[in-house]
């Protein structure tokens, strides 16, 4: 059997088969782009664990307090050293992004604060973290202000806006570097920089917090490299390379990072507790791996942008422009453009191939939200997954892929549902 057979045998047609080793094959020169920036990230992963003496003691497990636990503690130094930051809190205590969000903001804002966002609203999982939408515990509860700017019709930050909307009792900055569900472009390393430049230079107290999410060592360098004060993602995406069962991070300055391990656990406790409950292994790997099952996932990304939109769909980013993180946006118009899409997604799985998604009222969003996910870590989105809002203008937001060759393998699944709906045609 050879490779176009095997592809027939799971699905896919001839002539989608076809229409993809095209557009691979005219991806040759970014994809070797890509690899080479993984190879860099690897060594700069592999050297920070080197200086960090890392043995295999850190593997080890424990329970209760977790004190002197070596394994959690050489982590954050590493992770410290990878993204050039003073410290680190790595957890599993830590759920997810929100939460690790959720903690940066609650650690370092007081009562009388106000958090001022510069690149327009968060993801929605935050709005009740802020208390834009009123939820329990929220900051709003606890007398924390919010305001925002949002970015200029180019994706480009407003500074004469956000020079406006600095004030007295402003503390904290947010800025987003992925899209969430919005159609505007990813913001690179470069461009958060500029504005924390520009922040800095009205105000050089206010905290710089950026959510990293989805856009770790998708370029050679990280927002703690070029001023941010802190530096926050999920280890169910990126960092954590698909083998981290659970975890955040947060890197950045010393005080504020200490900050942030006093409200996870508790007041006069600080980083000194917290067990880790043998998943250190995977913590450490999965860090290890994580460069280059990054550049699997955006490689898929570039090649889904190329597919759908010589097909005549609207793409964000679109099939040229440079990448910043592992998201692919796809317009359909229509709630089933979206839905065809997720079950192509999840048909293409290693787990729960046999399911097809369904949109619901999931937690934390205002919205019925589909998702595709057949991961070995639930909920882990550098594995092959596709999620929407069931809205207008009814985009999907693609990413991940632990392989290139399985996030290929998804896209063409994906294509393949579309055509047979007759929503594309090849």
């Amino acid at each position: 059997m050879n490779l176009e057979e095997m592809y027939e045998s799971l699905g896919i047609s001839c002539e989608a088969w076809s229409y993809g080793q095209k557009i691979e094959e005219s991806l040759k020169e970014r994809f070797a782009a890509i690899d080479e920036t993984a190879e860099y990230n690897q060594l700069k992963v592999l050297g920070a664990m080197q200086r960090c003496r890392v043995s295999d003691i850190h593997f080890a497990a424990t329970s209760g307090y977790g004190y002197n636990d070596l394994g959690r503690d050489t982590l954050e130094e590493v992770y410290a050293a990878a993204f050039h930051a003073e410290s680190a809190l790595v957890r599993p205590q830590i759920t997810c992004g929100t939460h690790a969000l959720a903690v940066a903001l609650a650690a370092n804002l007081r009562p009388g604060d106000e958090l001022l966002a510069v690149s327009g609203k968060p993801y929605d999982t935050l709005e009740e973290v802020i208390g834009i939408r009123p939820s329990k515990g929220s900051l709003a509860e606890y007398g924390i202000t919010y305001r925002q700017v949002d970015l200029l019709p180019d994706s480009s930050f407003d500074l004469e806006g956000i020079r406006a909307a600095i004030g007295e009792h402003t503390k904290m900055i947010h800025i987003q570097r992925s899209k969430g569900y919005q159609t505007r472009k990813t913001l690179s390393v470069s461009e958060i920089g500029d504005v924390i430049r520009f922040i800095k230079s009205i105000r050089p107290d206010l905290i710089c917090m950026v959510d990293n999410c989805y856009g770790e060592f998708v370029e050679r360098i990280e927002p703690t490299d070029v001023g941010a004060d802190l530096c926050v993602g999920s280890l169910i995406k990126n960092p954590g390379g698909g083998l981290a069962p659970i975890g955040g991070y947060i890197v950045g300055k010393e005080e504020y990072v200490e900050n942030c391990a006093y409200r996870l656990t508790s007041p006069g406790l600080g980083k000194e507790v917290g067990a880790t409950l043998g998943v250190m292994q995977s913590f450490y790997q999965g860090f290890f791996l994580a460069p280059t099952v990054t550049a699997g996932a955006l490689k898929g990304a570039i090649f889904a942008a190329n597919v759908y939109e010589r097909l005549g769909f609207s793409v964000l980013p679109d099939g040229t422009e440079e990448r910043y993180d592992i998201i692919q946006s796809i317009t359909f118009g229509t709630p089933e453009g979206v839905i065809e899409f997720c079950k192509g997604i999840q048909a293409a799985a290693p787990v729960d191939s046999y399911v097809e998604p369904e949109p619901w009222a999931m937690p934390g969003y205002d919205s019925d939200v589909i998702m595709a996910a057949g991961a070995f870590v639930q909920g882990s989105s550098i594995e092959l997954s596709a999620d929407g809002p069931i809205k207008p203008p009814y985009a999907v937001y693609f990413q991940g892929g632990l392989t290139w060759e399985h996030a290929k393998f998804g896209i063409l699944k994906s294509l393949q549902k579309l055509v047979d709906a007759g929503i594309a045609k090849l």
